[in-house]
This record gives C-alpha cells, sequence and structure tokens, in this order.
C-alpha cells in the first residue's frame, strides 16, 4: 500500500491499537523509509507516555504502554547474527512483551518468530512510502 506521512502515522496508530501482547513486528527497509517513525507512531497506538527514539547505538530502548512492556530493538549496527544473541529475546518474549524489531534479518536465528513482518520502501512521490507485508 503507498501512504502519505499523515496516512502512513493513522496506520501505525491503529496497528499498535490493535497488538495484544505478545507479539513481535518485524520492521525492514532501507535507512530512510521510515522504520522508526512507524514505530512511533504504532507505541502512539499503544498508549506509550513517551516519544519512541532510535536505539541505533544503544540497540534496545524499553516503553511502558498502558501496563505492557514495549521494546523496541534496532539490529542496524549488528556485524554478524550472533551479536543479537545477548540482545534479551527471550527475557522480552518471557516477559509477554511487545517486541518491534528494525532490520530483523540481521538478527539471523536469534530473533524471536515475526507475527508481521513489513517492508518499507520510498516510491516515486517522496512524501509517499511504500508498506508491504509479505
Amino acid at each position: 500500500m503507498r501512504l502519505r506521512a499523515d496516512e502512513f502515522s493513522r496506520f501505525g496508530e491503529a496497528l499498535g491499537r490493535a497488538l495484544a501482547a505478545p507479539a513481535v513486528i518485524g520492521l525492514s527497509g532501507e535507512l530512510g523509509t521510515g522504520k522508526t517513525t512507524l514505530v512511533q507512531a504504532i507505541c502512539r497506538g499503544l498508549g506509550a507516555p513517551t516519544l519512541a527514539t532510535s536505539p541505533t547505538y544503544a540497540l534496545v530502548h524499553r516503553y511502558d504502554a498502558a501496563g505492557r512492556p514495549v521494546y523496541h530493538v534496532d539490529c542496524y549496527r549488528l556485524r554478524q547474527p550472533d551479536e543479537a544473541r545477548d540482545l534479551g529475546f527471550e527475557e522480552m518474549m518471557h516477559e509477554g512483551a511487545i517486541v518491534l524489531i528494525e532490520w530483523p534479518e540481521r538478527a539471523g536465528a536469534w530473533a524471536p518468530p515475526l507475527d508481521r513482518h513489513l517492508r518499507l520502501a520510498f516510491d516515486a512521490d517522496p512524501d509517499v512510502r511504500v508498506v508491504e507485508e509479505p
């Protein structure tokens, strides 16, 4: 689907409102396609009181949303999948969290199974993002 910025935000918020824990959502796409922007919208939909920020360097950020733990994981900086072993995915799943993973393919077998995998892409129109779900 092709979404303009306001539609993209509403899509993420609706997705967040519809999520029930535990859930794992993967977000893939080139740099700048809006993965973190979509995570922010999902967190708003979940009721997180703080703005989600990119965990590019910290790798994992934790938020509370309406009494549920939400983890935002960014695997972009992983050089090899084995580096994901220490990110705490097993604990997140044991906690019954909602886990939003940017670049899940970089975590390989260490990433938990995805309930949904959204692929983001640029469109010819710079104000539009393409969201596909295989």
